[in-house]
């Protein structure tokens, strides 16, 4: 494969007929790429004007809801998360699901690895809830929603996350309407863990029969 194609994905896209790329230019690349392209769209008057996006790809990843059934609970984390904290957040400690970007392998065994390594949980059973794309405007990312139940018999280790990639993770076992309540008032604010907590409620483990 040329270096050009592997720098500049989108050059010679031609899934949509009113999209014609024109250039895609490589603005920086350290831990992810960002790339700004110009392309040609046809809108609905059917007039082409030309536009510029920049997109920052980051890859793909993967986060599971873990839910024990019978207590009623959910196993979530809470780290430190720098962007939200230049961005507002009292003090950046995030709780979130489980997650990760899936790198070289296939979603299902991203999620289980990204488990393992945060909760100590070894996921047996995995149902796949949906695939978003949670900032289409400006990250390429697309992200695969799972949920799996746990049970004191499948948290084999402490979690935590990787120290060598300076992981310092908290594992969190909440009672699920407690986690709802922390949604409400503000103190689960990310996006992907609400929208699993969500689902749980309306059409998943705990829904109202």
């Amino acid at each position: 494969m040329a270096l050009h194609e592997v720098l500049e994905p989108g050059v010679g896209l031609d899934r949509n007929p009113r999209v014609r790329v024109v250039d895609v230019e490589l603005v920086a690349r350290a831990w992810h790429v960002l790339r700004r392209t110009t392309f040609d769209y046809q809108g609905s008057s059917g007039q082409w004007e030309r536009q510029t996006r920049e997109t920052y790809d980051r890859g793909n990843g993967a986060t599971v809801l873990l839910y024990d059934p019978d207590r009623r609970t959910v196993l979530l984390t809470r780290q430190f998360r720098y962007p939200v904290y230049v961005n507002g957040h009292p003090d950046g400690m995030f709780v979130e699901t489980a997650a990760g970007l899936l790198d070289e392998d296939d979603p299902e065994t991203a999620v289980r690895r990204e488990a393992a390594e945060e909760t100590g949980v070894e996921i047996g059973p995995l149902e796949r809830v949906f695939d978003l794309w949670t900032s289409p405007g400006s990250v390429t990312e697309r992200l695969h929603f799972y949920a799996a139940p746990y049970s004191a018999a499948s948290r084999t280790a402490a979690g935590g996350g990787l120290a060598e990639e300076g992981e310092d993770i908290e594992v969190l076992e909440l009672d699920f309407d407690d986690a709802l309540e922390r949604v409400r008032s503000g103190e689960i604010a990310d996006a992907k863990t609400v929208l699993l907590l969500q689902w749980a409620a309306l059409s998943g483990p705990f829904r109202a029969v």
